[in-house]
């Protein structure tokens, strides 16, 4: 649904981690899904045209409003899979014409395009998984002490570019956003909160929860669904509910322009909330 005016330029979502499985894909879709319901006009670039997660997706989601006969808010999307970063600027100034929002998808790996696009974004969006293992991406800690003891080569990259921009007058928000949570030993989550607090200090990123581990995600990727549609879902199960509002939250947590907090839903009837 686009009803909102646009910006001059979109603003830019990257979504990016060199390890994979984070959620990266997933929480991307979402976010471009919520953000069209919520009237903004959206276009998403996939970066990985190896798996080209995000791509397939939004595809699948076109081919089920065609085969059901129904309209839902989506995002436009395309996948860059060849040219250098001429090309891929070229297809930026193409794919943001008109756009509040231009969502990057990156690859779980080290990559010149996702690291181009990473010094360009507004907002970058990091997922981890909640443990040291995805931890060890952003920095390394004391084996004994858990305290953190140097900064990893992907965080220091970030900060570097966060430092060029600022020099500029623009500023990166930095979001590290934890996904895939699941019950812990009380022990280990107080050492992985603590560990990120004093990254979190050192480096400037915002931690924000995510969306846990839940089948539903894998389920909807074949028709391109999200939580957001209702009605299309049939009937829904607690958990399901629970990841409904856990992506509420999140969206809010990003501090997007033009998006309220709570977030808020506009439709045909008027203003609905985004999740519950």
């Amino acid at each position: 649904m686009q009803t909102q005016a646009h910006q001059t330029s979109p603003h830019i979502i990257v979504f990016a981690n060199e390890k994979g499985g984070t959620g990266k894909s997933t929480t991307a879709v979402h976010i471009a899904v919520a953000l069209s319901y919520l009237g903004h006009n959206v276009a998403g670039i996939d970066l990985d045209p190896r798996q080209r997660t995000f791509y397939r997706y939004l595809e699948n989601r076109d081919e089920t409003m065609r085969r059901r006969g129904i309209t839902l808010p989506t995002a436009g999307y395309s996948v860059f899979d060849n040219g250098d970063i001429s090309d891929l600027d070229a297809l930026i100034a193409e794919q943001g014409k008109g756009a509040d929002f231009l969502l990057f998808d990156t690859p779980g790996r080290d990559d010149e395009f996702a690291r181009y696009i990473a010094a360009k974004a507004h907002t970058l969006v990091t997922p981890i998984n909640d443990s040291f293992v995805d931890f060890d991406l952003i920095g390394q800690v004391e084996p004994e002490t858990f305290k953190v003891k140097r900064l990893s080569f992907y965080a220091e990259l970030i900060w570097e570019a966060r430092r060029s921009r600022a020099k500029s007058g623009r500023e990166m928000d930095w979001v590290v956003l934890r996904n895939r949570t699941q019950r812990q030993d009380a022990r280990n989550q107080k050492r992985l909160d603590g560990a990120l607090t004093e990254l979190s200090k050192r480096v400037g990123f915002r931690v924000v929860p995510g969306l846990s581990e839940r089948v539903i995600f894998r389920e909807l990727f074949p028709s391109g669904l999200t939580l957001l549609d209702k009605g299309q879902l049939g009937n829904l199960g607690t958990s399901h509910i629970l990841a409904r509002q856990e992506l509420r939250e999140m969206l809010s947590s990003f501090y997007l322009p033009g998006v309220k907090k709570p977030a808020t839903l506009r439709g045909a009837k008027g203003v609905r909330e985004l999740a519950l």
